[in-house]
């Protein structure tokens, strides 16, 4: 009895003092069972996965109170790629060896209350093994809370600092804890991703708020069992979900599934310590991403000795895409790529000499070396410049490519200020425009991915600025600032206000340009500082009105893009109704116009603020015309957001208000994608001189654009010799992803030397007689250009210690060669080039051109030791061959051309998409696997619940021209299987192949030739006019007698206007052209086509007449065509045999309603046409009702004329339209449709003196 006793009274001592916090005993050693496996594909049925799958037994040992030993054995490695019940995990022996022989090594970890710190493994252990080891560990994060059962906090884990979950209950049976923790892996903090490729891509928070790219979610369920030491983990199981998409994921996803288990299998007490050797901190629990630029997605290759592949590959690069592209072998300029990147700097050298003297192949290497993306790139580069063996043709395009691409860290800023100094990037001047365009925008990277960003950055184009503004070198100004701009470093800020008028503390009478440019020089700061200093400055710009207008516009336009407040755009508007500067008004009410109906995500606050301004200002500003500047904005952004896209454009026109020539022009187009502004491109025009030489009218101009304009016109410019010296005649600017990469002056002594060169009267010093000369000795061009365009890249890190990979990559290779072989001008040139003018110019060359891009997208797990991912791989090869003759004869105007008749298909332009389940080792590289996404049964499994939609849509058109054995093919073939919720991600899924193709023809005569002629001189038409105009009316009349009318009063009608259009005129009647398209055969006569065009001008009337004519023995087929255009434009045209078998009018007037509002009318009406065009207008008639609907058309079932379509476009407002089209079964109409260009009959012109008339 006293036994039982004590066995009671211990055993309730014992159960009180058992612990669930979790805790690892020093003296016992843990033995588990862990298997990891992830998987990538659309989480559908009968559609193939790819993913990998790792088991091995881990052992944790203690070796002190807080550290312990793991230890990894019987490790296997196994492979997936194929269709869910139908294929299995593949086992790979030789992967599984790889990895052993690193995670063999053993692993020491600090664990203290559930929490994993001081991760130590060998020197030779890599990243990517470590992190497979903390996806082990990470079991082992655990927060218990003994007093609380439900509870959230924020703690480290393998994805980062995340909000986690948790959820505690107790088994009444085994008194075993159930642990659920579920970890917000979307919105960590200090989250264990990484972006590449997108620093120019601006974030867009308010589109994020619409739907999600990227989501990811993950949950552990853990059984913990209570000991006196503490709780023990004896199984735990994590499963981890990713969706991805282009779009928004709600609209169908990739999906990423890692599951991974750990069991519990003995505890035993520790006998012995173990050794090992010296280890090194390898970090905490936190997921830490290795060199990632080496494992580029698409391809596994072994990099040893990579030197002589990389030079074998360029030499079998340039050989196979000399004179055409290989679209066999483009894809392998990625491999090149890859192995540049793995080759150390004195490697490259050595490749450099090899290869330097072979044009093909030196351009190649210097195309394939910015892809190293690394230090060894700035080495080379260095070395080129103080060496001087480089053209500034190819430093300019490898120092710019080499920065933009280049993966910044502060080491290599450092690194690239040197050629800020070396005296070769001043040699060129646009050798320096690009070296300190491309540092500011290497500036603006960094400033990207460190923040805070160190000044000392921008410091360099600080102190250029300083240097400039001192010695008072204008261009050097521009240039300085223009590098600021990209670099867009808060930090300068005031280096640039010392530029600006209105805010510098100590005014400078400086250059207008020069002012404009420190404005833009802001634009970049928006982003990054946008609510205080630059706002600040540039409303106190705007604000004062003796700055000049074209500085306060662009501060206008700076103004916006810091996406002011209500407040702040109340106050504008309160201040431009006192504007009394037309040009700013115009520029300022008109960008707010535009943006009140802004849709996109980051105009959202500001378009509604815009649009209260615009009510006010409208009455005041609202019929400012043309002449006034101008800032259009026009935008579309997906309203479903499922697409999660948009586009963007903007139009700015800047005047001044004594020229009529605008000042500036710019174009500007963005693209809103996946969360992202993307300034895709924008183009700047400024007509400095230009306008200066115009002044504020053009004598004799009247505005209509006729011939006595084109004259006015021609008149002024050429009294180009009154221009300044100093100031340029026109100067531009390109912008590609908001960064200034190119802008050049037209100086008044440049145009003088191309005057000069291309003058008629150049004589055999001229380049051009030079260029003639050397035509006629026969000339040949090769040139082939390789371009990585886009390398986008993210990662995020999974529970299983493997990385998840979001990559995008745009490769492109074009090529250009032509051979002229023989060039013939007789008379011969003797003393001038304006002989070519009364010569006959032969000219037979042959030649190609044409681009082949490659498109990736991947999405799954790459590391050095394996891949496995979805894989979209889309090719679009474009070739034009051309082999011909060509004779010009000046003195007679004919123009003549010769082809080869087409012996073999051509492709010309083809594009080609699939999708891929990939799976690639490193041991076995070329073994790789690539499944098509799309199972090769057609049918789904009969046990899905959701059967899937199957679309396999495909059509082959040809069209063949027996005449010339030629024809043309357009064939598309499409393999879709989706589910409805799976829109718009559908149209991406599954196979594509679309192409157009010329190919031979049959014929009924052997085609020597297919020869073109165009004969623009004197009439020698045989036919006098009024032969001509009886001819076309006879031919008119007889088709529309043999017409069934609709009724006698139509039939009135025609004949009425038949008669108007083709009465007979006097002989001024000419030829305008004779256009003929023959077969030529030996010995035979030409067949073919003759078309003749003649014009007959009246007083306020223009008449023309077109007959096209086919040149056969058995054939009287003739089109008519008959114009008239005086107050209403008219056509009549007529075709068949002898013109007589097809007939159709139109005719379209403008008109205005109550004298001001105009009223466009069109008509088309037929009495018989062909049963194709018949087929094909039912076609468009059903069709119409849909797409009309889509725009807000509204539809009347009404009975129209059978035979007839009209139109009809009246302007009811500045900025919309009504519209009414009818159709013989229904009409379609659409009131007040919105118009993205204002108009107004009453327009209020700027008024030149700045007047406060309005």
């Amino acid at each position: 009895m006293r036994g039982l006793l004590l066995c009671c009274l211990a055993a309730l001592a014992t159960s009180q003092n058992l612990r669930y916090d979790i805790s690892l005993d020093p003296k016992k050693t843990y033995e588990y069972k862990y298997e990891g496996e992830v998987k990538f594909g659309l989480g559908k049925a009968n559609l193939a996965e790819s993913g990998v799958r790792i088991t091995c037994k881990a052992t944790i040992t203690g070796a002190s109170p807080q550290q312990f030993l793991l230890q990894v054995s019987e490790l296997a490695f196994a492979e997936y790629n194929g269709f869910e019940g139908k294929d299995d995990y593949v086992p790979s022996p030789k992967v599984t060896k790889r990895l052993t022989s690193e995670l063999a090594q053993p692993f020491m970890f600090m664990y203290t209350k559930g929490h994993v710190s001081d991760i130590r493994a060998s020197a030779k252990v890599s990243t990517t093994v470590v992190n497979i080891i903390r996806g082990i560990l990470s079991f082992f994060q655990l927060t218990v809370k003994t007093t609380q059962n439900i509870y959230e906090l924020k703690e480290i884990g393998i994805h980062g600092n995340c909000e986690s979950n948790y959820a505690i209950e107790e088994n009444e049976e085994t008194k075993d804890w159930i642990i659920t923790k579920v970890v917000d892996v979307t919105n960590c903090k200090e989250k264990a991703a990484m972006h590449r490729g997108m620093a120019t891509a601006m974030a867009d928070k308010l589109s994020k708020e619409r739907g999600e790219s990227v989501m990811s979610t993950m949950k552990y369920n853990y059984t913990i069992k209570p000991t006196p030491e503490g709780g023990l983990i004896t199984t735990a199981h994590g499963f981890e979900q990713q969706h991805f998409s282009a779009f928004n994921v709600k609209g169908g996803s990739f999906k990423m599934e890692a599951m991974k288990n750990l069991v519990l299998l003995s505890v035993n007490d520790t006998h012995r310590a173990r050794t090992y050797g010296p280890l090194e901190i390898k970090g905490n629990i936190v997921y830490k991403f290795e060199d990632v630029n080496i494992n580029i997605p698409m391809m596994m290759q072994n990099l040893d000795n990579p030197v002589p592949k990389a030079m074998e590959l360029i030499k079998r690069l340039s050989e196979a895409n000399s004179g055409h592209i290989d679209n066999a072998t483009t894809e392998d300029s990625m491999k090149l790529y890859h192995l540049m990147r793995v080759i150390p700097y004195e490697g490259l050298e050595n490749m450099w000499k090899q290869l330097a003297e072979n044009p093909k192949y030196r351009r190649w290497f210097l195309d394939s070396i910015v892809e190293t993306a690394d230090v060894k790139v700035l080495n080379f580069m260095e070395t080129r410049f103080k060496a001087n063996d480089l053209t500034p043709f190819e430093a300019m395009h490898t120092i710019l490519m080499a920065f933009h691409h280049l993966q910044v860290t502060p080491n290599l800023i450092e690194m690239a200020k040197v050629f800020l100094k070396l005296p070769f990037s001043k040699s060129n001047t646009y050798l320096w425009h690009t070296v300190a365009l491309s540092y500011g925008s290497l500036v603006n990277k960094y400033c990207v991915y460190y923040v805070p960003c160190l000044v000392t950055a921008a410091q360099p184009l600080m102190d250029m600025a300083t240097e400039a503004l001192r010695s008072g070198n204008k261009e050097e100004m521009l240039l300085a600032l223009k590098a600021l701009g990209n670099a867009g470093h808060p930090g300068s800020i005031k280096t640039i206000m010392r530029f600006l008028p209105g805010v510098a503390v100590t005014p400078l009478d400086l250059p207008l340009r020069v002012q404009n440019e420190a404005v833009q020089a802001m634009r970049l700061m928006t982003t990054r500082d946008p609510h205080s200093v630059v706002q600040d400055v540039t409303l106190t710009i705007f604000l004062q009105k003796h700055v000049p207008s074209e500085v306060r516009m662009h501060a206008f336009k700076i103004l916006l893009r810091t996406k002011p407040s209500m407040a702040l755009v109340s106050t504008v508007t309160a201040r431009l109704l006192e504007e009394t500067d037309l040009q700013v008004a115009s520029f300022a009410y008109s960008y707010l116009h535009g943006l009140a109906s802004s849709r996109t995500p980051d105009n959202h606050y500001l378009s509604i603020a815009s649009s209260l301004a615009v009510k006010i200002l409208a009455p005041r500003f609202g019929r400012l015309s043309y002449f006034c500047s101008k800032a259009k904005h026009a935008d579309w952004f997906d309203d479903t957001d499922r697409w999660l896209t948009g586009v963007t454009s903007e139009l700015f026109m800047l005047r001044n208000a004594s020229n009529i020539i605008p000042s500036e022009l710019v174009s500007s187009e963005k693209i809103h994608i996946i969360g992202r502004i993307i300034e895709l491109l924008e183009l700047g025009i400024r007509a400095d001189g230009i306008k200066d030489l115009f002044g504020d009218s053009i004598p004799g101009f009247k505005g209509d654009f006729s011939m006595s304009d084109l004259m006015a016109i021609f008149r002024v410019l050429q009294q180009w010799e009154r221009l300044d010296n100093d100031k340029p005649v026109l100067s531009v600017y390109s912008r590609i992803t908001g960064q200034e990469w190119f802008f050049a002056d037209l100086s008044k002594d440049t145009l003088r030397n191309i005057i000069s060169a291309f003058s008629p009267a150049a004589g055999k010093s001229s380049p051009l007689w030079a260029m003639m000369e050397s035509l006629q000795r026969g000339v040949s061009w090769d040139y082939t250009r390789a371009f990585l365009v886009l390398e986008a890249r993210y990662f995020e890190a999974t529970s299983l210690g493997l990385p998840v990979e979001i990559s995008k990559y745009y490769n492109t290779i074009t090529a250009c060669n032509f051979k002229v072989a023989k060039v013939t001008v007789n008379p011969p040139l003797t003393e001038n080039i304006a002989q070519l003018l009364n010569s006959e110019t032969t000219v037979e060359t042959d030649g190609y051109a044409g681009s082949t891009k490659d498109f990736w997208v991947f999405y799954g797990t790459n590391t050095k030791f394996f891949q496995s991912g979805s894989e979209l791989k889309i090719k679009r090869p474009l070739a034009v061959p051309w082999k011909l003759s060509a004779k010009i004869n000046m003195p007679g105007k004919k123009f003549e051309l010769d082809f080869p008749p087409s012996k073999e298909e051509i492709e010309l332009l083809s594009i080609r998409s699939d999708l891929y389940a990939v799976s690639r080792n490193i041991e076995e590289p070329d073994a790789g696997k690539m499944t098509p996404m799309m199972s090769p049964s057609e049918a789904p499994s009969p046990d899905q619940v959701l059967k899937p939609y199957i679309w396999y849509p495909s059509s082959k058109m040809c069209y063949e021209y027996n005449i010339y054995g030629v024809g043309f093919c357009m064939e598309y073939k499409l393999k879709r299987q989706y589910y409805q919720e799976e829109y718009p991600l559908y149209y991406f899924l599954g196979y594509s192949k679309m192409a157009f193709r010329i190919i031979p023809a049959q014929t009924t005569k052997a085609v020597e030739k297919i020869h073109f002629e165009l004969d623009v001189g004197p009439s020698k038409h045989p036919m006098s006019a009024r032969q001509l105009l009886e001819t076309v009316r006879r031919l008119s009349k007889e088709a529309t007698q043999q017409t069934d009318l609709s009724s006698d009063s139509s039939e009135r009608d025609r004949d009425r206007n038949h008669t108007i259009l083709l009465e007979p005129q006097s002989s001024a009647t000419q030829a305008v052209f004779n256009f003929k398209a023959f077969a030529i055969s030996e010995n035979q006569k030409a067949e073919g086509y003759d078309s003749v065009m003649y014009f007959t001008p009246e007083a306020n009337i223009k008449n023309a007449q077109l007959i096209v004519s086919q040149v056969e023995g058995n054939t009287n087929w003739k089109m008519c065509v008959d114009t008239s255009l005086d107050a209403e434009a008219k056509a009549h045209i007529t075709w068949g045999d002898n013109c007589q078998a097809y007939d159709m009018s139109m005719e379209a007037a403008v008109a205005y309603v109550n004298g001001s509002k105009p009223d466009l009318k069109a008509k088309v009406k037929w009495s018989r046409i062909s049963e194709y065009m018949t087929e094909l207008g039912k076609r468009i008639e059903r069709y119409i009702p849909g797409v009309a609907l889509l725009y807000g058309f509204s539809q009347k079932n009404e009975r129209n004329p059978e035979k007839e379509v009209s139109a009809s476009v009246l302007a009811a407002w500045t900025d919309s339209v009504d519209v009414e089209i009818k159709l013989p079964e229904y009409t379609v109409y659409n009131k007040a449709m919105s118009y993205p260009v204002q108009w107004n009959s009453e327009w209020l012109y700027c008024n030149m003196t700045s007047s406060t008339e309005y």
